[in-house]
């Protein structure tokens, strides 16, 4: 591989790029990764981290309205968007400065531009062209739009100067569920606006219809729509119904980032949605080109892509050659309460052909019993009748990210639900339910 500039060129900078870049570089490997916009990609920098850091300051509301329950006085809060924003916007830099901190310290070279493909071993970046043995593309994906209106991602709903009064969230999935409790719990009046009855589609129905329940009672009008009309004015409308709004956000997915990278002229085969075709090792139709992350159309979560890159460099470099199967993946949705699983929803086991058996719980929890909030737990377990194993565990509630990322260990072993029984309750908790369902 000496002939070539280095062993491993990398196209993006998000988690799926940067860990396979430093991964491959601690195994020996002569690295470069070049990122045209910010180091960290979307998770880090439009994603699952300010996400979450304003999914913590908007459930501030709940706090306060339960710790009334518990005895406190307190008096009426104020919130300052603007200083939320800034410290937002510190944390997002340093965790940038320290992405690419870290790719120096494992010795790869990091360059700052858009990399196209010149041939099928050369890269055009920043005015230099780059020969490289593997190449690696990790673009990710970016936020899809409607055809017509005015309307923002969650991009920059990141960088709003102040919070909206009134929203309407088009989309009823991961982002659109969890930017309607954020705005909500900052007071806004939101409207999420989703083709189905119930958000969440792909999950297990009872988490759905929690889910959907959970949105409602925040005080978000949950509107089933198929098609709607914008007009200039800042009017939705819906069916016979117009709704005033000061921001229209689109949350409806997002796109394979693959434009510019002239990946027609290297061969590298492209799916119909724009996707990047892969095996199970990474692989495209170029043998020696990679692709991982959103921008190969599998499963679009950070930690498949930090998976799948880590994958091809122990292939590449590691001498571990190591496919991915993406099953037994949890997931959760910070919504308030947050939802969360891992395996087979109920309709998914039985299509599989699978005869099961379901185990079910749905409570008020404790932290609500001198609140007198009026809201359930769910804790619905799916297992196979015949071997006794766990296929699925789905929850909503509390903390339950937590314990779906705790219990996805066992489930990934094959643990029976007779593992479950023989367990020791930690009491009193919500996730010794999961011990106790009979």
């Amino acid at each position: 591989m000496t002939r070539f500039d280095v062993d491993l060129f990398v196209i993006g900078g998000g988690s799926g790029g940067v860990r396979a870049a430093r991964v491959a570089a601690e195994h020996g490997a002569r690295v470069a990764i070049a990122e045209a916009d910010r180091w960290g990609g979307t998770c880090v920098i439009r994603g699952c981290v300010p996400k979450k850091l304003l999914v913590y300051a908007s459930e501030v509301t709940r706090t306060l309205d339960d710790a009334r329950g518990h005895g406190w006085t307190i008096p009426p809060a104020t919130h300052d968007w603007a200083s939320l924003i800034a410290a937002k916007d510190k944390e997002i830099a340093r965790l940038e400065k320290a992405y690419a901190e870290r790719l120096r310290k494992a010795g790869a070279e990091i360059i700052t531009g858009r990399a196209t493909l010149i041939d099928r071993h050369t890269i055009g970046v920043d005015g230099r062209t780059i020969t490289a043995a593997h190449i690696l593309i990790a673009t990710g994906g970016t936020p899809k739009r409607p055809s017509h209106g005015t309307w923002i991602t969650s991009d920059e709903a990141f960088h709003l100067a102040h919070v909206p009064k009134r929203v309407a969230i088009l989309g009823g999935g991961y982002i659109g569920v969890e930017f309607a409790h954020i705005f909500a719990g900052f007071g806004s009046k939101v409207t999420l606006i989703h083709k189905d009855t119930h958000v969440l589609r792909g999950f297990d129905p009872d988490i759905r219809e929690l889910a959907t329940k959970g949105l409602c009672a925040a005080g978000i009008d949950v509107l089933a729509c198929e098609a709607l009309i914008t007009t200039p004015t800042g009017t939705l409308k819906i069916h016979d119904r117009e709704i005033e709004v000061d921001v229209a956000m689109a949350a409806i997915g997002r796109a394979p980032n693959t434009q510019g990278l002239n990946l027609a002229h290297v061969g590298v085969t492209v799916a119909a949605n724009g996707s990047i075709v892969v095996d199970e090792m990474s692989r495209t139709s170029v043998p020696h080109i990679y692709a991982v992350g959103d921008v190969s159309g599998r499963v679009a979560l950070t930690p498949v892509a930090i998976r799948e890159g880590h994958a091809v460099a122990d292939t590449l470099f590691g001498k571990r050659p190591t496919p991915i199967k993406h099953h037994l993946i949890p997931t959760a949705v910070f919504s308030q309460p947050p939802c969360a699983a891992i395996g087979l929803t109920e309709p998914a086991a039985r299509e599989a052909g699978h005869d099961i058996t379901i185990f079910r719980a749905k409570f008020r929890p404790m932290r609500y019993a001198l609140s007198g909030r009026d809201e359930q737990v769910l804790i619905k377990v799916i297992v196979d009748k015949p071997t006794d194993r766990v296929l699925g565990v789905h929850l909503v509630g509390p903390d339950t990210p937590e314990i779906v990322q705790a219990i996805a260990v066992a489930v990934t072993m094959g643990a029976t639900k007779a593992d479950l029984d023989r367990t020791f309750a930690l009491h009193p908790t919500t996730a010794e339910e999961l011990v106790l369902l009979r």
